[in-house]
C-alpha cells in the first residue's frame, strides 16, 4: 500500500474567510487515499472546530501578532513531529511564519496567494516593502498559485521574473443548490416578507469595507422603506461599523450579526449581494452568492473583475463610491427583470467554472508535480486513480489554469 502524502496546509487565522473557506473546501475534496492533510491555523476559531469535527488534524499556534518569528521554532517541531512531505500555505502571513522552519527541515513549500498584500491605496513605502516581502516569499517558494487571473498578471507586473499557476476557487457545490431546504432566516430575524434584503457577508475589514457599505445604503433607506440591511461577520472595524450606522439613524434598517456557517441559508433569503472590497484575489463569497442564484454588486478589483461582467451576471463599480453603489442596489431594487437575469446569468457561470472537486483536482496535481521535481526518487502513485481533468471534457474550463 502506498505511503499517503502528508501535506501540511497553514493559514494565517481560525476564522471564517475567504481563504478559510477556501482551506475548508480543499481539505473536503482531496483525495483521502492519497494524502493526508493536516492544518495548521495561528489562531483558533470556527474554521478549526469544524476541521477537528469533520475528524482533520489541525493545529493551532497562537502568535502574540499576525507574523511572529517567535512561533519558528514551535512551527519547526510540528513539521518533525508529524513528518510533513508537503507544506502548502495559503496567503502571505502564514507563509512568512512557516516558510524559515520549512527550509530548515528542506520540505518543499507551494504558496497560494489569496490577493497580494501589497494595493494601489498603500503608502509608497509600505507598498514597496510588502513588494519586496512578496517576491522573496515567491521566490523561496517551490510554486506559488495564483486564484485568479488578474494576480498572476500583477505579480509579472510588479516582481521581476515571477511565476505562478493560476488555480481558480472553487465552492462545494452541493452546500449551495436552490431546491434543498433552508431555515426561515427572514423570520429570524424579523425581516417583513415584503422587504428587499441586501445582504453584505464578509469580515468588518478596511479590505472589505462595510463603512461604505452602510454610507450606500443611507441613500436607499432614505428613499425606500421596503429594504433591509444585513450585515453579516466580525473584524477589526466592528465598532467603527456600529458607531457607523448609529450615526446615520440606521438602528432599525439593518440587522448586524457574527460569523454564521449557515451561508446558504442566510443567502437563500437575501435578494442583492454586495461585496464593496478595495482589493481581491477571488473572492469565494462571491462565487456563493452566485451559485445560489443571487443577483450581485462587487467592485471593479482583481478578482471580482473577472467574476463579474457588468450588466450580464451582475453589476460592477468603483472601490470607495457610497453614491455608485447606492445606484447600483437601487437599480436591482427597482428592476425585477434585470436583477433576475443577471441572478440566472451568475449561477451558471459559478457552476460550469468554480467547483471545488475541479480545484482540489488541480491542486492534487500541484502536489505530487512539486514532490516529484523536489524529492529525489519520488514518483506519482502508479496506483493513481484517473482525475477528474482525465476523466471529464472540460474544453470549456482551459482557462482554469495558466502557466507562465
Amino acid at each position: 500500500m502506498t505511503t499517503k502524502i502528508k501535506v501540511l496546509l497553514a493559514i494565517r487565522q481560525g476564522q471564517i474567510g475567504g481563504g478559510e473557506s477556501h482551506v475548508l473546501n480543499l481539505v473536503h475534496f482531496l483525495d483521502k487515499e492519497q494524502f493526508d492533510p493536516i492544518v495548521l491555523s495561528f489562531t483558533p476559531g470556527p474554521m478549526v472546530d469544524k476541521l477537528r469535527e469533520n475528524g482533520i488534524a489541525t493545529y493551532v499556534i497562537d502568535g502574540k501578532s499576525p507574523v511572529d518569528f517567535h512561533m519558528w521554532k514551535q512551527v519547526k517541531d510540528l513539521l518533525q513531529k508529524e513528518k510533513i512531505d508537503l507544506i502548502h500555505a495559503h496567503g502571505t502571513r502564514a507563509n512568512m511564519n512557516i516558510i524559515r522552519a520549512a527550509k530548515q527541515c528542506k520540505i518543499p513549500v507551494i504558496y497560494t496567494v489569496h490577493g497580494w498584500s501589497f494595493h494601489s491605496d498603500q503608502s509608497f513605502l509600505v507598498q514597496t516593502a510588502r513588494i519586496i516581502a512578496e517576491r522573496k516569499l515567491t521566490r523561496w517558494s517551490h510554486l506559488t498559485i495564483t486564484v485568479s487571473d488578474s494576480n498572476h498578471t500583477t505579480g509579472q507586473q510588479l516582481i521581476k521574473g515571477f511565476q505562478s499557476r493560476v488555480i481558480f476557487n472553487g465552492i462545494d457545490m452541493t452546500r449551495f443548490r436552490r431546491d434543498q431546504p433552508f431555515k426561515d432566516i427572514r423570520a429570524s430575524y424579523n425581516i417583513p416578507d415584503n422587504h428587499t434584503v441586501v445582504v453584505f457577508m464578509a469580515r468588518m475589514t478596511l479590505q472589505k469595507d462595510p463603512i461604505t457599505m452602510i454610507r450606500a445604503f443611507k441613500h436607499v433607506a432614505d428613499r425606500h422603506e421596503d429594504i433591509t440591511l444585513l450585515m453579516i461577520g466580525q473584524g477589526d472595524l466592528d465598532q467603527e461599523v456600529l458607531d457607523t450606522i448609529e450615526q446615520n439613524g440606521l438602528q432599525k434598517r439593518i440587522i448586524r450579526d457574527v460569523f454564521r456557517l449557515d451561508v446558504a441559508d442566510i443567502l437563500n433569503a437575501s435578494d442583492i449581494y454586495c461585496l464593496p472590497s478595495h482589493w481581491e484575489g477571488q473572492p469565494i463569497g462571491l462565487i456563493e452568492a452566485m451559485a445560489m442564484g443571487k443577483a450581485v454588486i462587487a467592485t471593479h478589483v482583481d478578482g471580482s473583475k473577472e467574476l463579474v461582467q457588468d450588466g450580464v451576471n451582475g453589476l460592477l463599480i468603483d472601490p470607495q463610491q457610497p453614491r455608485q453603489l447606492a445606484n447600483a442596489i437601487e437599480r436591482l431594487y427597482t428592476d425585477h427583470e434585470l436583477r433576475e437575469k443577471v441572478a440566472e446569468q451568475a449561477y451558471h457561470l459559478s457552476r460550469e467554472r468554480y467547483d471545488a472537486a475541479y480545484m482540489a483536482d488541480y491542486v492534487e496535481d500541484a502536489y505530487v508535480t512539486t514532490l516529484a521535481e523536489t524529492k529525489p526518487g519520488y514518483s506519482r502513485p502508479s496506483s493513481r486513480q484517473p482525475s477528474l481533468l482525465e476523466e471529464n471534457d472540460i474544453a470549456n474550463l482551459e482557462t482554469q489554469e495558466t502557466v507562465a
